[in-house]
Order: C-alpha cells, then sequence, then structure tokens
C-alpha cells in the first residue's frame, strides 16, 4: 500500500433495504471515478464476516453495467449479516484480524454500510486503527429502514418502506372498505419498527384519504380498554376500520405484545405476532370479523415501488461517503440535511461517529396526535416528500430485471480465522 493509492473495503450490515445497493452503487461508481487513489474495491461477503474471514469480492471484476444495475436492485448484493462484534476489552482479537486482513490486502479505506450497530462497529475500528498506528480512513454510510440514526433528518432505506406501508395501508383499507357491510370490519397491518415508530406512522397518512386508521407507536404505551375503544368508535362511524402496529408496541410494564422470549445475534428480542394478538383482542371484546397481515420483509425488499428520493439519497451518501474518505476524513458519516419543505430541498452534511453510535432516535411526541392513535401536521410535512417519486426498475416477461453480480473471490493472503 502506498501513500497515493490504496484499495477499499466495503460491507453491507444488518437487515438490507431496497435500495442499500444504491449506497454500494455510489461508492463502486465514486472509487472507479478515482483510479489513481483508490485501487481496488473489495466487498465483504456476507458483511463484516467477511472481512473477518478473508472472504473477500474482487468488484474490479464487475463491468461497469452491472454496478450500475445495483441502483435498481433490492437487498444485499455482497450478503449482509446480523453479527455484532463485541466491545474492544471484550474481543480486541477480532478487531486486530480486521486490521490484519485490511494490511495484507493494501486497504486503507473502510466503508461500512449499515444502521446504528454498524456506526458503532465502524467507530471502534477508526479507534483501533489509531491506536495501532495503522493508516485507515473508516467511513459510515447510513442505511436503516427504521429511521432511528440521530444527526440525519432521515435514513436510507427508510423511504421506500413507508411508500410501500403507506400504499399497502390504503389499497388494504379500499378492500376492507367494499367488504364490510356483509365481511371484515377490522384490519391490522403489522409493520417493522421495534423502538422507534417512523414505519407505523407512514400508514397514518392514509388519513388523508378518508381512511378510518389507528397507529400504534412504540412511543406511546399500549392501553388496552382506550385502544378497543377507539377501533369501536370508528367501526360505527364509518363501517370499519384500519390498524397499523409497529413490532414494537408494547405494554407499559416495556413487554412487547409481540415478544417470543428469544434474542437475535445482536441481543435484541425477536418479534413478530404484534397484529395477530391485536386482531384476536378486538375479535374477542367487540366481536368484528378482522384480516390482519404481517407485513415483514415484502416492505424492505419491495424495489418496484421504491420512492425516488429514497434511492437518490441512497446512492448520495455512497458517493460522499467516498469523498470524504478522499478528503482525509476518518470517523463520520455522510448525513442528510433538510433545507426546505415545500418544495422539498436537501443536501449531504457529516456528522462524528462518536455522536451516532449506541443512539437512537424516535418519533418527537408532536409527530403524535394528542390521543396517541394518528400523526400531525408536522409528521405529514416530514412524510410526503420522503415518499415521492418512482424510480422504477426495468421490466422483463413481467418481473423487474435485477442483477445478479459474480461476486469474484479475492484468493486468501492469512491463515483461517474463525470469529467469535
Amino acid at each position: 500500500m502506498t501513500a497515493s493509492k490504496t484499495n477499499a473495503f466495503y460491507a453491507q450490515s444488518g437487515g438490507v433495504t431496497s435500495v442499500i445497493n444504491a449506497s454500494a452503487c455510489g461508492v463502486i461508481e465514486t472509487a472507479r471515478r478515482h483510479p489513481g487513489r483508490i485501487g481496488t474495491v473489495y466487498a465483504g461477503r456476507n458483511g463484516i464476516l467477511g472481512a473477518l474471514t478473508e472472504d473477500l469480492i474482487d468488484t474490479a471484476a464487475e463491468p461497469a453495467e452491472a454496478i450500475a444495475a445495483l441502483r435498481f436492485t433490492p437487498a444485499g448484493a455482497f450478503g449482509s449479516c446480523r453479527y455484532k462484534l463485541k466491545s474492544l476489552e471484550k474481543n480486541r482479537r477480532e478487531y486486530e484480524r480486521l486490521i490484519e486482513v485490511f494490511r495484507a490486502h493494501g486497504i486503507g479505506y473502510f466503508f461500512y454500510n449499515g444502521g446504528g450497530d454498524s456506526a458503532d462497529t465502524c467507530f471502534k475500528i477508526s479507534q483501533l486503527s489509531e491506536s495501532m498506528g495503522y493508516p485507515l480512513s473508516a467511513i459510515h454510510v447510513p442505511k436503516t429502514i427504521d429511521n432511528d440514526l440521530p444527526l440525519t433528518d432521515c435514513c436510507p432505506g427508510f423511504g421506500s418502506v413507508a411508500k410501500y406501508i403507506a400504499v399497502s395501508t390504503l389499497e388494504a383499507s379500499f378492500d376492507v372498505r367494499s367488504m364490510a357491510a356483509t365481511s371484515t370490519k377490522v384490519f391490522v397491518l403489522e409493520v417493522m419498527g421495534r423502538h422507534a415508530g417512523w414505519i407505523a406512522a407512514a400508514g397514518g397518512l392514509v388519513a388523508d384519504h378518508g381512511i378510518p386508521v389507528v397507529l400504534l407507536f412504540p412511543e406511546i404505551d399500549f392501553d388496552r380498554e382506550r385502544f378497543l375503544a377507539r377501533v369501536d368508535a370508528l367501526v360505527k362511524a364509518h363501517g370499519y376500520c384500519t390498524v397499523v402496529v409497529s413490532e414494537g408496541c408494547h405494554h407499559p410494564d416495556g413487554s412487547f405484545l409481540a415478544e417470543q422470549g428469544v434474542r437475535d445475534a445482536f441481543g435484541h428480542a425477536q418479534l413478530g405476532g404484534a397484529a395477530p394478538v391485536v386482531a384476536q383482542m378486538v375479535k374477542e371484546a367487540l366481536g368484528h370479523k378482522f384480516h390482519w397481515a404481517v407485513a415483514d420483509y415484502l416492505q424492505r425488499a419491495a424495489r418496484h415501488i421504491a420512492s425516488r428520493t429514497d434511492v437518490e439519497q441512497a446512492y448520495a451518501v455512497g458517493r460522499r461517503a467516498v469523498e470524504l474518505a478522499l478528503d482525509g476524513e476518518n470517523a463520520v458519516m455522510p448525513t442528510i440535511e433538510r433545507t426546505a419543505d415545500a418544495p422539498y430541498a436537501w443536501r449531504i452534511g457529516t456528522a462524528p461517529l462518536a455522536q451516532v453510535a449506541n443512539t437512537e432516535r424516535k418519533m418527537p411526541r408532536d409527530f403524535i396526535t394528542e390521543d396517541g392513535y394518528g400523526i400531525t401536521e408536522a409528521a405529514r410535512r416530514y412524510l410526503r416528500p420522503l415518499i415521492e417519486g418512482e424510480d422504477y426498475p426495468a421490466y422483463q416477461g413481467g418481473l423487474p430485471v435485477y442483477a445478479t453480480l459474480r461476486n469474484t473471490p479475492v484468493p486468501r493472503r492469512l491463515a483461517e480465522f474463525t470469529p467469535g
């Protein structure tokens, strides 16, 4: 590795989105525009695990057309993982292994594309590389459908999920409305969002179309009697109603409606099942016929209905990450700064990872109506621009055309390593 030209490492982390590959496209295309300073962009197969096990992918083997196609392709083109590195004190060997792999492959730029846990990992790696005297520019590329990263107006991945949920809530509500006289009167849609109700809030946009909707947020303690009274009142007034419940909706004691009693790789409670719990509650207490659905992977994989705003922002943070690295920045994250609501305008800023890591942004209380079951006009002003615009992929034979990369492996130079 020379001072004038270094290789780069890019990895995708955590739950993927419909636009995370647009960020990858932004990183790789921008790096290719600087051949005199950036050599090869290596990607980690299955996220940070690819670095730990030295399972690297040579993105230089991909033609320009394939990289450009990532902008229209959902999920993680190089594979992602739910693997959280422990603290430096508890597992220094893994961090030192990362530096060992970077040194072996002449890597001086580290781009980690993920959410809050990834920001923390990126920050720790930047600290260790500095303490070890290894020249590394560590830049976090923001991504999370939960929209809970601090110091940024929104998070790439969220706008498209919000669009999917708003559209799905609207269409399902039209269905229920047409059948309510003799059939289903309450439809319950469960959406993602462990501690922050941004995604559930998007369902509230259907109220602009006259849809009677009840939103259940993680920020508001669930009150069974108040909830049932609200649903019953809406059904009596309109003949039906729709409920959008966040998976993180919880009782006053903090227990989740959907908690299954198991934990994921990050130590988070494994959730899933708030919708049937709420629907059954309505059936038993009010006797209304119901249907429920869990958006699950559909909401974050739906590239066919992605928000153009979201796609553009996802690409922009990937591009800016490379520019920041070339400018000598370290331990920072490109952010999205809103400069106007109407017409919507935004620019890319920068935030230090020391202020991003281990910090979670929830819905502001003034975005939620006083009764806790809807969104305010302030929330609507915030949400509307993020779901605007379409950026359809090409279609062939009735299906979207998505890219599958070759993912050519890079020869290993080090001894085997077992993470953990």
